[in-house]
């Protein structure tokens, strides 16, 4: 979940406070006076970057769609209904399976009206849902007012007073209830409803988000890619010919371990600069929209197909002969640091028939997680894990004479990659099968490819397998012995899939459990309660402390957390024994019995849903708006733990609950 804090300064003690509520999509309302009896509504959407507002009709089971409800209309009346000034996006949402479509930037909404009287007045109000690549934020409702005379000049139109100036901060007071209004007669338990959210925010602490981990996850990537090009038979011959250079290129020992230094930094610098480049070209986020492009999807898919049968055997790649040798001239009538940053680039060019397909797919992998600098720190991690030998060996040469021979082992490598890349790109053919709805590769179809392919490479690592240009095998190693091993039992631990099992270590490969047509899996956590007092009361009658889970039924993440983290064993018993779970569905469409009149920032609201409700509760008590959000209370309704939002990771969310029972005992 994105961390965006708002200052709210409060108007007696003109204190900033910071808080979780997320405000990414404002509205300004304004008119424009067509002829002496009409008058269009203008309902101005601006949209923070990154975020996207839904359209007006959306299919059943998705996300909510922006909808106006025009509740007092005095003076005037309808013509027509409300219009958008440019049609929206339309794209396959693989998560929803459906087709959604949304606007990503500004957007007039325009509604005609007819004056009838001398004046007019219209109120009413706007439910719209706003949606960024990690989180959606409740349906949320803007109340609008009209008014004006019949005139022949200007529209006299009353914009919402807190509207009227969205490029000032927003002034606003600590959410209250209103039970005066004879619009309800609900009153809310002041124990329970009673804002804690400088409660919350005093135990400091909080796990780490996706976010704070991705540009760790992308270096790491990055490095393990480095080391398995390391093993290719383009860079691996390299090594001992590129130091033995070096070290007889100059009798000074110290001199020849600075060039071999100096040649790894290059490798660095050149591959770290082509994922500036790449971001800079495209850009962060453009990259992270060709990562979830269909068509870019199947594109990739084809290359890495080709490039997998390459590894193969079928055919060789390599880049045109005279680039090299241009390169290579250059490192020879050169001299100093220039001779060697030629000869580094020489070594990424000739190696890109095994680097190219470990580079694009780390670089497609990197954009896809959202991170600006993620390409180049991607670049760094590869180039730092390709450059370590070249410097080591240079340092200690004794130890280059323990490195393995080049042999048939180096063709075994690559064979490795060429099955690990058909494994991949099914992965980016998934992506297009969902955006497209084609369900040619529904998730048991997915899992039976990956079970054949990594068994196949478990019999070619035991040597049953055998391609036209392998080494005949006297005998199985030890290292080859255990990668067969590994290979086989992760096939035989991918076939429960087949049934339904949840399969974590690739689910972030494998299409969604739902596009499974045979599902035996029956092991969620479900909610004691979905109402908020109902549960509270119960807890305090068996005294249990409580976990509030503020989910919601568009809510991707949600989904997310529940197959993944809920699933554990672990968790789902101390949830289940220890804990009363309230689940409080944000966009929850079910009818209050009666609306409540809330005061909220100084603004008068009206709660017509349960979901309304509900989601005033986590913006009022708790100071979030965004989803999945968890908190543990005490029956009092006070924390007990610091706040919990989207992060997988399984220890994580156990110390949580734990901290929430040593806490409440």
């Amino acid at each position: 979940m994105k961390k965006n804090f708002i200052l709210f300064i409060l108007l007696i003690t003109s204190v900033f406070v910071k808080a979780q509520i997320l405000e990414p999509i404002t509205w300004e309302f304004t008119t424009k006076e067509i002829s002496d009896k009409e008058v269009e509504l203008i309902f101005k959407a601006k949209i923070e970057n990154g975020w996207h507002l839904y359209g007006m009709t959306l299919p059943a089971g998705g996300p909510s769609p922006t909808t106006f409800s025009f509740n007092e209309i005095i003076g005037a009346k309808l013509v027509g209904k409300v219009t958008s000034q440019r049609e929206p996006i339309y794209k396959i949402d693989p998560q929803f399976d459906m087709e959604l479509n949304w606007f990503d930037s500004n957007i007039d909404f325009v509604q005609k009206i007819e004056i009838t009287g001398d004046e007019y007045n219209i109120q009413g109000e706007i439910k719209f849902m706003g949606c960024n690549d990690e989180t959606c934020l409740p349906p949320t409702p803007e109340e609008f007012s009209f008014s004006g005379k019949k005139s022949n000049t200007s529209s006299a139109a009353v914009v919402n007073s807190d509207k009227a100036d969205t490029d000032t901060v927003k002034e606003v007071i600590l959410p209250e209830i209103n039970n005066n209004n004879s619009t309800s007669e609900q009153t809310f338990s002041t124990d329970l409803w009673a804002p804690v959210i400088e409660k919350l925010n005093a135990f400091e602490a909080e796990p780490l988000t996706s976010k704070d981990t991705s540009l760790w996850i992308i270096l790491l990537t990055g490095f393990l890619g480095g080391l398995f090009a390391l093993l290719t038979p383009c860079v691996w011959p390299m090594i001992p010919m590129t130091v033995s250079f070096f070290l007889k290129r100059t009798k000074n020992r110290k001199k020849s371990i600075r060039d071999a230094v100096t040649y790894g930094v290059s490798i660095i610098v050149i591959y770290v600069a082509l994922g500036l480049v790449i971001t800079g070209l495209f850009g962060a986020s453009a990259l992270n929209d060709l990562a979830t492009n269909a068509i870019f999807n199947i594109i990739f898919f084809l290359l890495l197909i080709v490039f997998a049968v390459s590894f193969l055997g079928a055919f060789e790649i390599t880049l045109p002969a005279s680039w090299t040798t241009k390169l290579d001239s250059k490192a020879d009538s050169t001299t100093g640091l220039l001779s060697i940053f030629f000869m580094a680039f020489t070594l990424a060019l000739v190696s890109f028939s095994c680097t190219g397909p470990i580079i694009g797919t780390l670089l497609v992998q990197a954009a896809s997680m959202g991170a600006t600098a993620g390409p180049a720190i991607g670049m760094f991690g590869f180039a730092l894990a390709l450059a370590l030998p070249f410097s080591l060996f240079a340092i200690f040469p004794s130890m280059l004479q323990s490195m393995p021979k080049s042999g048939g082992w180096l063709n075994s490598v690559k064979v490795v990659l060429g099955f690990l890349e058909l494994a991949l790109a099914l992965k980016f053919l998934s992506v297009a099968d969902l955006a497209y709805g084609w369900r040619i590769l529904d998730r048991e179809v997915f899992v039976t490819l990956w079970i054949v392919i990594f068994a196949l490479l478990g019999f070619y690592l035991l040597g049953k397998l055998k391609f036209s240009h392998d080494s005949d095998i006297t005998y199985i190693s030890i290292p080859r012995l255990g990668l067969a091993i590994v290979s086989l039992a992760f096939s035989i631990y991918m076939i429960p899939g087949l049934w339904g099992a949840p399969l974590k270590a690739i689910s972030a490969f494998a299409p969604p459990l739902t596009t499974q047509d045979f599902n035996l899996y029956n092991n969620e956590v479900h909610a004691q309660f979905t109402d908020y007092e109902e549960g509270m009361a119960y807890a305090k009658k068996v005294n249990k402390p409580v976990l509030i889970d503020f989910s919601g039924y568009g809510c991707v993440n949600c989904r997310k957390m529940e197959a993944s983290v809920w699933t554990n064993d672990e968790v789902k018993s101390i949830i289940e024994k220890d804990y009363v779970l309230i689940t409080l569905i944000v966009d929850e469409k079910t009818s209050l019995a009666e609306p409540i009149v809330i005061n909220e920032y100084g603004k008068k609201r009206t709660l017509r849903t349960v979901g309304d409700k509900w989601s005033y509760l986590q913006r009022s008590k708790f100071g979030a708006n965004a989803q999945p959000f968890y908190v543990l209370l005490n029956d009092k309704g006070e924390p007990i733990a610091p706040k919990y939002s989207f992060n997988k990771n399984v220890n994580d969310y156990i110390n949580f609950l734990n901290t929430g029972l040593k806490n409440f005992k």
